[in-house]
């Protein structure tokens, strides 16, 4: 098994917000990630919250705005935030594209060169980096629920909706919903997994429903003053697709809210008081 270093440990809401790095086998690379471990008795497995970031992110962004702890905290949740792609002087990236490259691996397995040796994000999240989170910490794998924001609420409706089996409840802040219909997706997807476009649809979300992938539920938050709505997320198309196959979705547009982490802070708490209800 992998080792952990720490690189930091702070006390908070009773628990400890830390954050760790090891070498990653399917990257190939070293890679960051944070998890806030609430108060909790010793020996007590608890449930365990992923929070997939957006484009330009790593795991500090949420874990300096998000405010979860309190919420966390509160329900005894244990909280990942992984990077969002591979980091180093020798991975491939695309300069002055901040869409594409560091920053925006989507949550797939790269099949394209340069791309495929590092960028292998979907593998990162769906097997290797649970598996150490597993055995490093007090985790009751049984009890897990997923959430992320724009590129990564694409990748926790994604990674959701092929792991019904393993996640009890998703939802997500501002999800890119229809990456292969949109340009952020048309940009990206050809670019890491080649021009046949039905290779793109399991990293899509809409898709993925429309060729009978299903959960029981979803939870949605979008802010209606978002700029990036109308041509990069398109939250209409995931309703659609949800009231065609018969999936329980709460979709909520928020008036005047846009798609920063003022906006994102201000649901944490619903969402992670809803993850809870669902986790036990």
């Amino acid at each position: 098994m992998t080792t952990l270093e720490t690189t930091s440990e702070n006390r908070a809401f009773g628990g400890v917000q830390g954050v760790y790095t090891h070498a990653s086998a399917e990257t190939g690379t070293d890679m960051t990630f944070a998890v806030y471990v609430p108060p909790h008795e010793p020996g007590t497995k608890l449930p365990v919250l992923w929070y997939l970031s957006g484009l330009t992110c790593t795991h500090a962004n949420v874990m300096e705005k998000g405010e979860y702890r309190a919420a966390c905290a509160r329900h005894g949740i244990i909280f990942v935030a992984p990077d969002t792609s591979p980091r180093g002087d020798d991975v491939p990236d695309a300069q002055d594209e901040y869409d594409f490259g560091k920053g925006a691996g989507f949550y797939l397995d790269a099949t394209r060169e340069p791309w495929a040796r590092h960028y292998r994000m979907r593998s990162y999240i769906e097997r290797e980096l649970p598996e150490l989170v597993a055995a490093n910490f007090q985790v009751d794998m049984a009890r897990q629920g997923i959430t992320g924001h724009s590129m990564g609420g694409h990748g926790a409706l994604t990674i959701g909706l092929r792991n019904p089996d393993r996640f009890r409840s998703v939802s997500a802040f501002a999800p890119i919903v229809a990456p292969s219909q949109v340009p952020w997706g048309e940009k990206a997807l050809p670019r890491y997994l080649g021009d046949d476009r039905k290779a793109w649809r399991e990293y899509d979300a809409v898709a993925l429903i429309e060729d009978g992938a299903r959960v029981a539920e979803l939870l949605v938050d979008q802010g209606t003053a978002d700029n990036f709505l109308t041509e990069q997320l398109q939250t209409e198309r995931l309703e659609t697709a949800c009231r065609e196959a018969g999936i329980a979705a709460d979709i909520r547009m928020q008036e005047g809210y846009d798609h920063s982490y003022y906006f994102i802070s201000t649901f944490m708490a619903d969402h992670i008081d809803w993850h809870a209800e669902r986790l036990g």
